[in-house]
């Protein structure tokens, strides 16, 4: 039986333990101190990153958790998730609420609860893919940078101790717009450390995570459908379990205006190719490369698995060049000018300085995007160019192509 935890540590990360477990160890004491019988949110807690945050949290017995997500069944799964794992403490006020955090409700709970002490947002647009036209593209700021202000407003009356929004490698340097949605997310929620501590993380691809590419390999292979990876895009990858782990550390740990990222090296990039070609070893098969998605297609609905012995299974695959828009060929944590220290802890860096726009600035950035949205010809490219002027190394190219047209 294909046993995917196993195959994350043996093929993908490499680690058998977690990268931040010492890191964990280290600062027990504090952690226990800053999470044991207090009261925490958790908004977007459905996804892999958000549900393995609660885990790393639900460690240290905080007194009550609240997790808001749109995902009605993803909150089903959480709830029986934390409640079947042997050991893991779940306080009797465990609530999971499906609305968006843009909501009336939402401010009701906050109100009723009268603020949480820790409060991590991990609701975000978080795939190249969701950039394909205009109306993604609105719907994309909308949710990763116009509601998250909502909050932001929303915690300056009831102020967290510890607040923490999920970032991503991509907004280093970004090409795609999801990426430069992130980095502007950043300013904007930094903009609010003077009212409250503000710290988040840019981490690498989380392996086999809802919706990523290797995640949709095991539904293609339950569907008998063919494998399709890039063979020229690099990534580094952390487990599940890490991604948790690095933002809980990153809240709890860090200081206001910080972002954390993981210490992994260029050499521990991988291309979604090289994986793909251990995931179907791991299955018992054998690679079929195809030159064409169609070519694919045909192998994959010939393919009688039942009837054959497994050594003589060979899968379809298609690996192919990038050439969708917003695809970068490797990433990065951080970029010139950021101040680091890598000397704190022993698998996270730290971003301790940046250049950052003023609350002023990022308000009139935004007025000027709701002023572009409001306009019922808008183009895609009028955001672009929006974008472009408040992150001058924005580098976007339009391809003519989008993620949704690949297998």
């Amino acid at each position: 039986m294909f046993n995917l935890d196993k195959f994350i540590a043996d093929s993908v990360t490499f680690r058998p333990v977690s990268m931040f477990e010492p890191d964990i160890q280290a600062n027990k004491e504090t952690l226990s101190k800053e999470i044991k019988g207090k009261k925490v949110c958790v908004i977007g807690g459905a996804g892999s990153i958000g549900s393995s945050f609660i885990k790393a949290i639900l460690r240290f017995k905080p007194q009550s958790v609240v997790v808001v997500d749109l995902n009605e069944n993803g909150l089903a799964e959480l709830v029986r998730d934390v409640r079947s794992t042997q050991g893991l403490f779940v306080p009797d006020e465990f609530r999971c609420y499906t609305l968006n955090f843009a909501d009336p409700i939402f401010e009701r709970i906050f109100r009723e609860e009268e603020g949480f002490d820790i409060v991590a947002n991990f609701s975000a647009h978080k795939h190249v893919r969701s950039e394909k036209d205009r109306y993604s593209v609105q719907a994309l700021i909308e949710n990763n940078d116009i509601k998250a202000k909502r909050l932001m407003d929303l915690l300056t009356v009831y102020p967290p101790k510890h607040f923490f929004c999920v970032s991503t490698d991509k907004a280093a340097n970004p090409v795609n717009i999801m990426g430069a949605s992130k980095r502007i997310m950043e300013d904007l929620v930094m903009a609010y450390n003077k009212y409250f501590k503000v710290t988040t993380a840019r981490f690498a691809n989380v392996a086999f995570s809802n919706g990523s590419l290797p995640d949709g390999w095991i539904h293609r292979l339950q569907k008998k459908q063919p494998l399709a990876a890039p063979s020229d895009v690099k990534r580094y990858f952390v487990s599940p379990e890490e991604s948790g782990q690095i933002c809980m550390l990153a809240c709890i740990l860090g200081n206001g205006g910080e972002v954390f990222f993981p210490k992994l090296g260029e050499d521990q990039m991988l291309t979604f190719s090289s994986i793909c070609d251990k995931f179907v070893t791991a299955n018992g098969l054998e690679k079929d490369p195809c030159s064409s998605d169609d070519e694919a297609k045909v192998k994959a609905s010939n393919l009688k698995l039942e009837t054959l012995k497994p050594e003589t299974v060979k899968y379809p695959v298609r690996y192919f060049t990038s050439d969708t828009t917003g695809e970068k060929s490797f990433e990065e944590f951080f970029v010139p000018g950021e101040k680091i220290d890598m000397q704190r802890f022993a698998a996270l860096g730290v971003v301790c300085q940046t250049t950052r726009h003023e609350m002023a600035e990022v308000n009139g950035f935004f007025e000027k995007l709701e002023g572009i949205f409001q306009k019922e010809d808008f183009t895609k490219a009028q955001v672009v160019e929006a974008i472009k002027e408040f992150i001058p190394n924005f580098e976007h190219e339009e391809k003519g192509r989008n993620l949704d047209q690949k297998m």
